[in-house]
């Protein structure tokens, strides 16, 4: 049997080894931090038998730095060795939640991204007041240092046991493991048979003692299969890290989110309201908000019009039949609005004693004809290219358009702005031959390049979505997906930042981009994305007539920096925490006359401002000049102009910045040029004062 090690090294085996016995060839000390391993790309147990030739990868436990952090080889290896360690400490806490109420009935615990829960059937309510008895359950069991140990059963004997056990939920997880597939049914055991069990496919850490920090979060309610009228669980939220530290940093995290969650800051600043009256999900732009909307949408503009794009409008709604040819719609009708269907039809159906799902039918077969919220932009950039015969001497043909789209989500997964029904996308839609293919992405990637650059969002990777090699479920011939994906691939190299290739993260039309911005406080976003398109071309039927004079089909590009408005204002929000870059900020300066008598001057400044076009405004109220800096600084103003007897007598302005304080005294008119070369510089220079 051959192991082929991620370094292209080659082990042989007379015999069915484990992830362990390999780590042991290779050194004592790998052996001991091996906590996992990935078997031919799928993540598994360190001892689970390896009995065929495969491509093996040890998942060990950190390294740490002085601080004690976590020292990680890079992203694959942090997501492996976490998902290990949560989904093994959401054992655990199940555990611990059974030994303090015998009647709890467990029925899943996955992990996630930041944590993991588990989802229990218990007539006691569980408060907050109860996280530091269970921690100090959990606590014992990781001390007494207990294996996580697999067996299987064949289906007939594992269903026969859940029966026994008469817990429907296992039950019902194990019939859903079945008609995936499953040949066997699996349990993990913390420690020896006889002792803590449950049904579970893993995989898991070797034993508890790698469980170092952990916390349990919060506590919500959930059903059975998402159904609101099955029964109700409590879900029990936890988080778990290889050290101390690492978990202390995640709630200090947390701590600063919640001081800048967009929903708070947002409010208080006056830059959007969600109202019940008009629906969840759908952003009111306020008059402070909807003015960094706007900068940033002028500030996109100015680039797509020096890169050659053509800026276009279209429709709310298109005819079901647009939809049908894209595929958008009858297969992601569940994450779409209804359509819609005109008052004559729908009188004509309901006379005929037409049901619901006999309608719904009638739509998806397309026997009758309705319109559709529109859920994408690209099928009618389509045929605005599809409108005019087309050379390939008219080609790149770049559309652009901040479009509004909307999408079911359901309430449960409504946040603010960054999950919402209705969204404005900075959408562009490029169409392109082959040979321009690779230098159009280029200029794609060079367009978000400057977004983040010009916001001070430098900390971002780039993950390059490629087709599974082993997969067909993707349209185009391999030489068209081979010359695609390098284009994309040459694209994040040319950036200079980290980027990952991910094998089967393709859309099944082509390969993608994507942009993972990391914020202030470490969080990652996705944002910007680019993404070559063989399919809509086809399904459309494009075509421009090329230099043989014979017909071929454009590659098209889909290309969004921003991704939407609404969710990249939502993250600039918390990214800035409110306060805003000058050229962005909905109220730049601020001028506050030290007391009546100096109102004036104060208004001759408001007026000089205001004559070079920047948003400003005067605090006439009676407070003293102390509460109005408070004021303006709690509303993030960049600039407030401190203005009194010798100012008016001089010609200047006692500027103060929100973070810095007293800058010192300029003429009003230095002031004004500074702050108008701040904001057309975007921030390349600054107001100075010389000392």
């Amino acid at each position: 049997m051959k192991v082929t090690l991620p370094d292209g090294s080659v082990k042989e085996f007379d015999s069915p080894v484990t992830a362990y016995d390999v780590a042991m060839t290779i050194g004592e000390g790998l052996a001991k931090a091996a906590i996992g391993a990935r078997v031919n790309g799928v993540l598994t147990d360190v001892n689970r038998p390896i009995e065929e030739d495969c491509e093996l990868g040890i998942v060990t436990a950190p390294r740490f730095d002085k601080k004690g952090k976590s020292k990680w080889r890079d992203e694959a290896h942090e997501k492996d060795a976490l998902y290990l360690l949560r989904h093994s400490t959401a054992h655990v806490m199940a555990e611990a939640i059974e030994r303090l109420w015998p009647d709890t009935e467990l029925a899943y615990g996955p992990p996630l991204d930041n944590g993991f829960y588990y989802d229990i059937k218990l007539d006691t309510p569980i408060s907050a007041d109860d996280f530091v008895k269970i921690e100090e359950e959990m606590k014992k069991i990781v001390a007494e240092n207990r294996a996580f140990q697999r067996y299987d059963l064949l289906i007939d004997e594992g269903m026969a046991k859940l029966k026994d056990e008469n817990n429907k939920y296992k039950l019902d997880n194990a019939q859903r493991a079945v008609e995936g597939g499953s040949a066997t049914l699996s349990w993990y055991v913390t420690g020896e048979k006889g002792q803590w069990e449950d049904l579970c496919m893993g995989p898991h850490l070797p034993n508890t003692s790698h469980i170092a920090a952990f916390k349990v979060m919060s506590i919500a309610q959930s059903h059975w299969h998402g159904d609101i009228e099955s029964d109700a669980f409590q879900r029990v939220y936890g988080t778990a890290f290889f050290s101390q530290a690492d978990l202390d940093d995640h709630m200090e995290k947390l701590e600063e989110a919640r001081k800048r969650d967009h929903r708070v800051v947002g409010r208080k600043l006056g830059l959007f309201e969600i109202n019940d009256t008009v629906g969840q999900g759908l952003i009111l732009w306020k008059p402070n908000g909807a003015v960094v909307r706007q900068e940033l949408q002028n500030f996109i503009l100015q680039h797509l019009e020096r890169q050659g794009y053509s800026q276009v409008f279209t429709p709310h709604i298109g005819k079901l039949d647009l939809y049908r040819t894209s595929g958008h719609y009858p297969y992601y009708s569940d994450s779409q609005f209804p359509p819609l269907v005109d008052r004559e039809t729908i009188k004509k159906l309901g006379d005929e004693g037409c049901s619901c799902s006999e309608l719904a039918n009638h739509l998806e077969n397309g026997e009758i004809e309705g319109y559709l919220l529109k859920p994408m932009n690209c099928p009618m950039h389509i045929k605005i290219f599809d409108s005019e015969k087309r050379s390939y001497r008219d080609l790149p043909i770049r559309l652009a358009e901040f479009g509004t789209v909307y999408r079911w989500e359901q309430s449960g997964e409504l946040g603010g702005m960054t999950r919402v029904r209705g969204f404005t996308q900075d959408d562009a839609h490029l169409f392109v031959t082959p040979d321009q293919l690779a230098k159009e992405v280029l200029g794609c990637i060079e367009l978000v390049k400057i977004v983040f650059k010009t916001l001070g969002m430098d900390d971002y990777r780039v993950r390059v979505g490629l087709r599974d090699p082993d997969s067909t479920k993707f349209v185009g011939n391999s030489d068209d997906w081979d010359q695609a994906e390098k284009a994309c691939i040459d694209a994040a190299q040319s950036l200079g930042v980290p980027f990952s290739k991910e094998p089967g993260e393709a859309a099944f039309y082509g390969p993608k981009i994507d942009f993972v911005v990391k914020d202030v406080i470490g969080r990652e976003w996705q944002l910007g994305t680019v993404q070559v398109d063989y399919q809509l071309p086809q399904r459309f039927k494009l075509e421009y007539i090329g230099a043989d004079n014979a017909p071929h089909v454009p590659i098209m590009i889909h290309r969004a920096p921003f991704g939407s408005m609404e969710r990249f204002v939502g993250v600039l929000i918390e990214h800035f925490n409110g306060a805003f870059p000058l050229w962005l900020a909905p109220e730049q300066v601020r001028v506050l006359p030290i007391s009546d008598k100096f109102t004036d001057y104060a208004e001759k400044v408001l007026a000089a401002l205001k004559a070079k076009g920047m948003r400003v405004t005067l605090d006439s109220s009676n407070e003293r000049v102390n509460a109005k800096i408070k004021d303006a600084q709690e509303m993030k103003v960049p600039y407030m102009l401190v203005v009194g007897g010798r100012d008016a007598d001089a010609g200047t302005v006692s500027v103060r910045e929100r973070f810095e304080g007293d800058l010192g005294a300029l003429s009003l008119e230095d002031f004004v040029n500074q702050a108008k070369a701040e904001i057309d510089s975007k921030g390349e220079t600054r107001v100075t004062v010389s000392k």
